[in-house]
């Protein structure tokens, strides 16, 4: 039995698999199709979409959907005056259940740069523990496609980078690792695009 059987899904199960994923992600263009991104597999199967500001019509919100158009994620920047105060910008991450968010499962943290010029970008897996503030960090540049997505322990859960003549911003892989929730990842890389006024924005 490989270590991929300890680990626990994020979104669900059906999105994590024994074998390493080699996604690609190809930006859609805003005019057309209202920015956002596609996710394809090897076999250029669309496995992923996320929607952005552009279907939305809201800015800080994203919607992650599987291969079948089904929203599986939804997610959104939070805001009011505790937001405000905080040196850090929070995302949520909910289940979609009937077409409308329920549970809670991740909370993304990304230092404000104006006050932490050094901040990583830090996830925490619903519901926390008492003796932990996050599960798993950013580290790297996905401005520049050169970033990883890495547990509290240390083990390296998915990579971002480019290869080949077509890669580039528009169109970059993600490799993600033996039983890793790949819908997770895909949300993460959601707010990453966000966050870095990318795709998903408007």
């Amino acid at each position: 039995m490989g270590a991929y059987a300890a680990l626990t899904p994020v979104v669900s199960k059906i999105f994590c698999s024994s074998s390493q994923a080699v996604l690609m992600v190809r930006r859609r263009p805003p005019t057309v199709n209202g920015g956002g991104f596609v996710v394809t597999d090897r076999d250029q199967r669309v496995v992923f979409s996320v929607d952005g500001c552009g279907i939305i019509g809201a800015s800080g919100q994203l919607i992650v959907r599987d291969g079948d158009g089904t929203a599986i994620l939804f997610i959104h920047k939070k805001g009011g005056v505790v937001q405000v105060l905080s040196i850090n910008n929070w995302w949520k991450g909910y289940l979609m259940d009937y077409g409308e968010p329920s549970k809670l499962v991740f909370s993304l943290q990304d230092p404000k740069p104006v006050l932490c010029m050094n901040g990583d970008v830090r996830v925490t897996v619903e519901p926390k523990g008492r003796k932990r503030h996050w599960d798993y960090e950013v580290i790297g540049s996905f401005s520049q496609r050169a970033c990883t997505v890495r547990s509290r322990a240390g083990h390296v859960v998915a990579q971002i980078g480019v290869k080949g003549m077509l890669a580039g911003k528009d169109f970059y892989h993600v490799v993600v690792q033996p039983g890793y929730d790949q819908a997770f990842v895909v949300g993460v890389i959601a707010i990453l695009d966000n966050i870095h006024g990318e795709s998903t924005r408007c």
